[in-house]
């Protein structure tokens, strides 16, 4: 018969075989799990490439608020949005995945990175201060720091009065609510890299793809498009001051948006929705002076225009020339004011210019 001391160390021994029976296999498999992660991302991810990895990538994009979609094909809509969440995460922007890329992503959308409101995630240096918009995605309520006092700048610059604190409280979360609203972006007061991205744009222009001037583009028929680069081709068959109102869209198309911009002066570093049509319009001779939005409710003659339609409210403006969106909404996801989808006219007042 063993002893009590024998016994206790034979039972501590098989405790211990038996727990090491179960951790080595659990541990392999942590290591596997790792190592996958690791050999997932080994190589870059660009345009031409496809299947479960580009998939993924496409998955991870979505989470983070960006419009899409999931084939599994790089192509040059993929490339884009890339390119957009590493501007709004301070990456080089290169629209190509590489390792920095993806871990920026998978931690921006990861939700346990979310519920820590006290401090977020630093994508580029955990541990330090975050001092610029884009080093902790994404933004709430009960966060603090300095890149909330950055997005706090952001909004106010964009016209969304919001006290610049550091604090992201109830103001913040509803201007950030505001401003998605007017974006056409999900609606949660949540900061995410789409919102961040679509911000960035709006206060300070296309930077990769600056506004150019040119000779403006025609073709034939009655209705316009929008070339590769985000400017307005005019119909042939339109009259001249609808050709005129194109050309003086495609001068400010890609600038930036700024609260009140383009009501001191004719030629502004950047533009708001009313300043946008004003401007347009003072190229084809129609306005001498820019108005706000809600003037613009009882300006021309009421109802759809043939060639060009106004629609205005008090809060925001926007126009439809031949067939064609001119609307600092939007201009985040396709870098330009001119934009081929519609949106509804519901709570806006129709009007247009006489004789168009």
């Amino acid at each position: 018969m063993l002893s009590p001391f024998r016994s206790s160390v034979v039972g501590l021994a098989a405790s211990f075989a038996a727990a090491t029976l179960l951790f080595v296999p659990a541990l392999a498999q942590a290591d596997a799990q790792v190592a996958g992660s690791r050999s997932a991302h080994r190589t870059t991810l660009q345009r031409g490439d496809h299947g479960k990895a580009v998939r993924r990538i496409q998955r991870l994009l979505t989470k983070a608020g960006f419009t899409t979609g999931r084939d599994g094909e790089f192509g040059p809509a993929t490339a884009r949005v890339v390119r957009a969440f590493q501007r709004a995460a301070r990456l080089e922007v290169t629209g190509v995945v590489d390792r920095k890329t993806f871990v920026a992503l998978r931690h921006a959308t990861d939700g346990s990175v979310a519920r820590n409101v006290s401090g977020g995630f630093n994508l580029h240096s955990l541990g330090q201060r975050a001092e610029h918009l884009g080093d902790r995605i994404p933004l709430r309520r009960g966060m603090s720091g300095h890149d909330v006092r950055v997005l706090q700048d952001y909004l106010r610059r964009a016209g969304f009065s919001t006290s610049v604190d550091g604090e992201f409280g109830r103001g913040t979360a509803r201007s950030v609510r505001r401003f998605e609203r007017d974006q056409e972006i999900a609606k949660d007061g949540v900061v995410d890299a789409a919102d961040i991205a679509a911000l960035r744009s709006l206060v300070e222009g296309d930077q990769t793809t600056p506004a150019q001037s040119r000779t403006l583009q025609e073709q034939p028929g009655a209705k316009a498009t929008i070339d590769a680069d985000g400017f307005a081709v005019a119909p042939a068959d339109a009259p001249q001051a609808v050709k005129d109102i194109i050309a003086a869209g495609n001068e400010i198309a890609k600038k930036p948006y700024i609260y009140g911009g383009g009501h001191g002066s004719w030629k502004d570093r950047g533009y708001d929705c009313s300043g946008s049509v004003s401007y347009a319009l003072h190229g084809a001779g129609l306005l001498d002076a820019s108005m706000p939005s809600g003037s613009f409710e009882s300006w021309g003659e009421r109802g759809r225009g043939d060639w060009v339609t106004l629609y205005a409210n008090g809060g925001h403006m926007y126009m439809v020339v031949a067939g064609i969106r001119f609307d600092t909404s939007g201009r985040s996801q396709d870098g330009t004011r001119w934009h081929a989808d519609m949106r509804s006219g519901s709570g806006f007042v129709a009007v247009h210019p006489k004789g168009l």
